[in-house]
């Protein structure tokens, strides 16, 4: 008697679904990583003020914030693969506009389109509940979220090899040959979905939400160069404000919004969205503490004195562990749910800041550090889109993990503009240059481990329980794509 080959076809081919939708964290870090480490050469190249050379990152922030949850409702509304080659095409396009322009304005318009690739995350989780078996979902989307990882700590001292041996220009060109690959692989490995939202898209509330967001992030990313009480960045915020505040009711008055506001305060996406944006300030300040620490001179009298290369091989470590968690953490939301598995990522977050926080600075401590956030990390970033997906309507999957990531993504970009006032206001002058004091340094490990503990209290003290979401029944193309009983 022959065994039914069937299962272990079924198998293969979800593996290589998750394979190739993995990339997407791969390629989002990199796009997130390459460039930062050599902000200051990047000035020198295309001479211009350094900071102006910080638009290449702020100008990507800004296009991948409010693309994001635009493309999610697209994605709901079109099709997830068609979206996710969408945003590939723009991203290598911006990539050669960067390389072949050859000028700062070139660079800023690669970056900005660049920036829409930051959407793949999210609609490639959503995709994998479309189209992979129900006990796949957790293991994809775990090894999908861990990639993002490995990528960031490679993407660091990848971009000086890159820039010392090839020129900034293959800071553009690696990235688009990434992109091309993936484009090339997404139709023939993953099926498209035949979920499709109903209703119009809705441009009002895409216009009034992206002009908030703009304002809103405009203001924390360049508060600090511009002045934190300076009229540009008072008048940004408190527009963007109240932006926001005339966007939430046109959502709750339309009838086809762009984001369902009554999905949206679900406790189970109410928790994934609070703990995105905790945790997303928590995971860069890691990151940023880190490598600040890390690099400060010996002449000092404290500083570590590694370059940028070692520093990132003593972060190597976190970024490899994420990938072997991955199987680990499917099992634990598997066997405890996605809430319990939030909760210890955010537990080990907070205990890997207290750690350097306790046993102060040294190469061995800030590496510890870090490998532990990383383990809280890849059992956070796994968790938080299944709680999503599992508690929402399959027609608003990549809607409401777009709008997950555009939480964290505010996280993150309040991280940067709050570490680094932290650091500037304590820092101490050799010679001339201003490097971090020791102060400085313990003052964001110790807020790390604060705002993460907070994230804690919030998984503890708002159980969820993931409701059933309403079965979709694909029905033939046409106006009404989907049919939710």
């Amino acid at each position: 008697m022959t065994s039914d080959p069937a299962p272990a076809s079924r198998k293969a081919r979800s593996g290589l679904v998750i394979a190739v939708l993995s990339l997407s964290g791969i390629l989002v870090a990199l796009l997130q990583t390459l460039v930062v480490p050599v902000l200051p050469a990047f000035a020198v190249d295309l001479d211009v003020p350094p900071t102006s050379a910080s638009w290449l990152v702020t100008i990507t922030l800004l296009t991948g914030a409010v693309g994001t949850p635009l493309i999610g409702k697209l994605a709901d509304m079109f099709g997830k693969r068609a979206m996710m080659l969408t945003c590939l095409g723009l991203m290598i396009a911006g990539s050669v506009i960067a390389a072949v322009g050859s000028s700062f304005a070139a660079a800023v318009v690669g970056r900005g389109l660049q920036g829409f690739a930051m959407a793949l995350m999210p609609v490639g989780i959503s995709m994998m509940r479309d189209v992979l078996p129900p006990e796949r979902l957790g293991a994809g989307v775990a090894l999908m979220s861990a990639t993002i990882g490995i990528g960031s700590v490679f993407g660091m001292p990848l971009a000086g090899v890159l820039h010392e041996h090839l020129g900034w220009q293959s800071l553009f060109w690696v990235p688009a040959a990434f992109a091309v690959v993936m484009a090339v692989l997404l139709p023939f490995v993953v099926p498209e979905s035949t979920t499709r939202a109903v209703g119009r898209f809705d441009y009002g509330g895409a216009v009034l939400l992206t002009s908030a967001l703009t304002a809103v992030l405009l203001a924390i990313s360049k508060g600090g160069v511009w002045g934190w009480g300076s009229v540009p960045t008072i008048g940004l915020a408190v527009g963007g404000v109240l932006g926001l505040l005339a966007w939430i009711p046109l959502q709750l008055r339309v009838s086809h919004p762009l984001v369902d506001l009554r999905t949206s305060i679900r406790r189970p996406v109410l928790v994934a969205n609070g703990c995105a944006l905790l945790l997303g300030f928590a995971m860069f300040l890691s990151s940023y503490a880190s490598t600040q620490e890390l690099q400060v001179p010996t002449s000092t009298g404290h500083g570590l004195g590694l370059s940028a290369a070692a520093a990132g091989l003593v972060m190597l470590p976190g970024g490899v562990v994420m990938i072997f968690l991955a199987p680990v953490s499917a099992t634990m939301i598997r066997v405890w749910g996605a809430g319990v598995t939030l909760a210890v990522g955010a537990g080990a977050i907070s205990l890997g800041f207290v750690e350097r926080g306790v046993l102060g600075s040294s190469v061995l401590t800030v590496g510890i550090s870090a490998f532990v956030v990383s383990v809280g990390v890849a059992f956070a970033l796994a968790a938080m889109p299944v709680l999503i997906t599992t508690a929402v309507p399959l027609d608003q999957t990549a809607t409401a993990n777009s709008v997950n990531s555009l939480v964290r993504a505010v996280g993150t970009s309040a991280a940067s503009a709050v570490g680094a006032a932290i650091v500037a206001a304590s820092a101490v002058t050799v010679g001339a240059a201003a490097v971090p004091s020791p102060v400085g340094l313990d003052r964001l490990f110790w807020l790390g481990a604060a705002v993460s503990a907070v994230a804690l209290v919030v998984v503890a003290c708002v159980p969820v329980r993931t409701a059933r979401p309403p079965v979709v029944a694909p029905v033939p193309a046409g106006p009404d794509s989907v049919r939710v009983r």
